[in-house]
Formats: structure tokens, sequence, C-alpha cells
């Protein structure tokens, strides 16, 4: 489904060159739940914005369902952190209906995909709602629905539930992981959150920073839904906070 191969980026600045991923390789299965996690600075976030069409690696490649990537396309949804990322002057029901829109699809039709969408993310009552009425996580939500509206193969996160209070933060995680047995999608997901990986992952992809380099690729087999108060997710999550806190080797 995905391939990351050998991927490197470089950029410039005022200070000289930095290399912010370096000899990244990993890939996703269909249907997989992918995990990228890392301190800030790793390139997770870069990676997600390569796979997304954003710009290009300086090096390697990047395919989707076979085709190598050369930009954005409408086979790759994608929900951020920010709130803003919503149209203001956009009801909930118009906001997942914007793709579809773009798509040509008629109005009776885009509307109806739109309503079973936030019927998906427990919405629909909220349907003429603008986002200014409706809270955080509620936004995400719709975020979601839209981005799951054009029905892309891939569904690429960027720390969605960041921003959110705690208790928010875990029922958005659960109401995820619904969505995803739901819709079976290929999944995305970048966090530092070692606990939210471990509750949404089938895998998770252990990046260290300066440079971004993946230091583990970690299976996570634990039953779902998941307890996170259980001894074998609490493992899971120390196993992946040991590859985090190693220290590189040096030269021998």
């Amino acid at each position: 489904m995905i391939e990351v191969k050998n991927v490197t980026l470089e950029y410039g600045t005022s200070e000289g060159k930095v290399l912010a991923v370096d000899n990244a390789s990993f890939s996703a299965k269909e249907s997989e739940f992918l995990c990228l996690v890392g301190p800030s600075g790793c390139g997770k976030t870069t990676l997600l914005n390569m796979i997304a069409g954003f710009f290009p690696p300086t090096q390697g490649e990047i395919r989707v369902h076979g085709q190598a990537v050369n930009g954005q396309g409408l086979d790759r949804g994608i929900v951020f952190q920010d709130f803003a990322q919503l149209f203001p002057w956009r009801t909930a029901l118009g906001n997942v209906a914007f793709g579809l829109e773009m798509k040509g699809v008629a109005k009776s039709e885009r509307e109806r995909i739109a309503l079973e969408q936030l019927r998906l993310v427990k919405l629909e009552k909220f349907a003429g709602s603008f986002p200014h009425h409706l809270s955080g996580g509620m936004q995400q939500r719709v975020a979601i629905a839209r981005a799951l509206a054009y029905n892309p193969g891939v569904l690429l996160m960027d720390e969605p539930f960041a921003a959110l209070d705690a208790l928010t933060r875990d029922e958005m995680q659960r109401l995820l992981a619904e969505v995803w047995r739901a819709t079976r999608k290929t999944v995305i997901y970048v966090t530092h959150n070692v606990a939210e990986a471990v509750y949404l992952a089938d895998r998770v992809i252990v990046m260290t920073p300066h440079p971004g380099r993946i230091r583990a690729e970690v299976p996570v087999r634990l039953p779902r839904p998941r307890d996170p108060l259980s001894v074998e997710f609490l493992e899971h999550q120390k196993m992946l906070l040991r590859h985090l806190t190693q220290k590189e080797e040096g030269p021998s």
C-alpha cells in the first residue's frame, strides 16, 4: 500500500544545510494502522508531509498503491493538529462535503455522503453547526469525516489530538479506533505520545532526531479494544520507551 524507500530530506538554512530525515525506509500494508513515534525534531511530520506529497524527498522514493508520489492526490486524506484546518464559513456538513464538491459530485449525493461520514463520527446532529460552535474534539471529528468523505485509501494524521485535554483525547482515541475498524483504511499516524501509539497501532516506527532516523519497528500484538491499564499494555509502553531513550552507539 505505502512504500518509503531510502528517503532523505536535506534543506538549506542561513547557517548551512540541515539533514531532517536520513535514509528512512518502511512500508505499510493495506488496512494497517501504523504510528510514527519520536521526540520533537525527529522528522516524523516531515516524513508524513512527503507521503502527502507536499514536497519531494532529496533522495529516495515514496510509492502509494505502486505509484510514485509526485504531489498531492485524492488517494490520501489528511488530518492536521490545528483546529483552523476547517473552513469557518462552512457548516460541519459543508466542510465534510468540500472534497466531494471539488470532485464534481452532485449536491444531493455529496450531502448524503457527508451526513453518512458525520454519523460515523457521531456528529450527525451538528451537521448545520459552524466550526466556532463546536468544541475542539468535535472540530477534529469533522476533520476526520472530511478526510474520509472522498474515500481515500490512505489516511494521514499529524498529531490530531495533541491540542485536546486529556479526557477528550482519550475519547477521540476510542472514536478513531472505532472508525478505523469500520472503514479499514490504511493509517499513518504521527504522535510523540507512547500510550497513544500502543492504543492505536498495529505497528510502531520509532524515530530519533538529529538527524531523523528510524531506530526500530515494534509490532503491537494486543487484542482490540485495548485496555490501557493492563499489564501487557504497560509492557508495550516500556518497550517503546526503551527504544526511544537508548543512546546511539558511537564509532568503534
